[in-house]
């Protein structure tokens, strides 16, 4: 008598193509993709950091807190996670910390630039069918 093999197949966990996570649509230093909000966020910081968390749909003055709160700024820091999670973006909240930390202002223009390019407009275009 044969012996006939065992098969287990586990469910595996089912990704769907909106759970896959992307990178930021620009570097923390590609400040010259954008002259204008670098300039902005070089000249006049705190209301870079107001304009974002007014255009990411928070209290516009949530930015003026980050003069509050000592060595790592934690409303940026909360800002930019919250950011990273509601656009699926690529990071941890480590690296978050680390970025706005050690680099605030690029930190707020890379956020200022994705809100820029999340916010844009798509354009669909049908082109006529061949018949």
């Amino acid at each position: 008598m044969a012996c006939m093999p065992v098969v287990n197949i586990q469910p595996g966990m089912f990704q769907s193509p909106t759970d896959q996570k992307t990178t930021w649509s620009s570097g923390i230093c590609d400040c010259c993709e954008d002259i204008q909000i670098c300039c902005f966020g070089f000249w006049c910081p705190c209301c870079l950091l107001c304009q974002i968390s007014s255009d990411f749909g928070e209290c516009f003055c949530l930015g003026l807190l980050d003069m509050f709160s000592g060595c790592i700024p934690s409303t940026s820091l909360a800002l930019r996670s919250t950011m990273r999670e509601r656009f699926r973006i690529q990071g941890s909240m480590c690296s978050d910390c680390a970025v706005v930390t050690f680099c605030t202002l690029c930190s707020w223009c890379q956020m200022a630039r994705e809100m820029k390019v999340r916010r844009r407009p798509r354009v669909f275009a049908n082109a006529p069918s061949s018949i």
